[in-house]
């Protein structure tokens, strides 16, 4: 007898979350308490450090080994009498809160153990030594690590694809519905905490280029578009490279600074965007002009 779509997808749900609890085991059982242990004799990182990298594994690997893939795994012995998971996915979906702050700690982590790698060779050798025994298969710690953050969009395709394959008719419609529904919201929680984090790194980024010490590494700060410039010197009828960046905010008017160490750029003028006025200019002789207007004085300025 052929088995039934929906039960297929079903089984590998079932298959995917074993394997990927083993995986789990791997990153908090092993790995973390391996390296927690070494920190304690002061061998290799600091404890603190091993903590900033694993955030918060732990509870992502008792919850999907003690709760999600026992009740999963219940579900599927049961199924020729009772062929449903989507009330257990909706039990699964509130967790998945905890993967925000995985999540978002990601490539902090990476960045660690990059540093604390080259920093610590006996950290360096304590993540070789566990990267060469048969559980690893030959992937490295960050290939591990990323995993987490792969297992709620794989979530989301899964189930997706249950409720495509799933007859008019089946006792399951409504709560597999319901289910996508509820995983769907936390994948987009969990990517706008994603998107938060690339755009505190960039503003990050642009603040360390301008060498500021200043209120740029806001939150609520957007940076829109960024590119040079010339400006127009109508006194000698000359112009001269200088570099823009516009924020939701305000617009940084910029003098490229041509040292190799430190900032790329020093400030010049801030132009807050609720008071900036633009006009576009008809100049034969310097095509592409605008004039810039702040609170405190107004630029000429050429674009390509």
């Amino acid at each position: 007898v052929q088995e039934p779509e929906e039960k297929k997808i079903a089984l590998e749900l079932l298959e995917t979350e074993q394997a990927y609890v083993s995986r789990l085991h791997l990153l908090d059982q092993i790995f973390y308490t391996e390296f927690m242990k070494e920190a304690k004799n002061g061998k290799t990182v600091p404890e603190e450090v091993v903590k900033m990298i694993f955030s918060n594994i732990s509870s992502i690997y008792q919850f999907h080994a003690k709760f999600f893939l026992p009740e999963l795994q219940k579900r599927m012995e049961d199924w020729s009498c009772n062929p449903r998971i989507g009330d257990v996915i909706q039990k699964l979906a509130p967790f998945l809160k905890m993967y925000s702050e995985y999540v978002k700690n990601f490539n902090k982590a990476m960045e660690l153990i990059t540093v604390w790698s080259e920093k610590s060779p006996p950290f360096q050798e304590l993540i070789a030594d566990i990267q060469k025994r048969k559980v690893c298969a030959n992937l490295t710690l960050q290939h591990h690590m990323l995993e987490p953050v792969q297992r709620i969009p794989r979530y989301e395709l899964l189930l997706k694809d249950y409720v495509r394959k799933l007859p008019p008719e089946s006792p399951d419609r409504d709560d597999a519905e319901k289910a996508l529904e509820m995983i769907f919201r936390v994948a987009k929680h969990s990517n706008a905490a994603v998107a938060e984090m690339e755009q505190l790194q960039n503003l990050w980024s642009v603040y360390q280029r301008l060498g500021l010490e200043d209120d740029i590494v806001d939150p609520s700060n957007e940076l829109i578009k960024e590119g040079p410039i010339q400006k127009i010197s109508t006194r000698n009828n000359s112009t001269s490279e200088k570099y823009l960046f516009l924020f939701n905010n305000m617009l940084l008017y910029c003098v490229p600074r041509f040292i190799q160490v430190g900032a790329e750029f020093q400030v010049h003028l801030r132009i807050n965007v609720d008071s900036m006025k633009v006009r576009e200019l008809n100049d034969t002789q310097f095509p592409h002009t605008f004039l810039v207007s702040g609170e405190q004085r107004t630029l000429e300025l050429q674009a390509r």
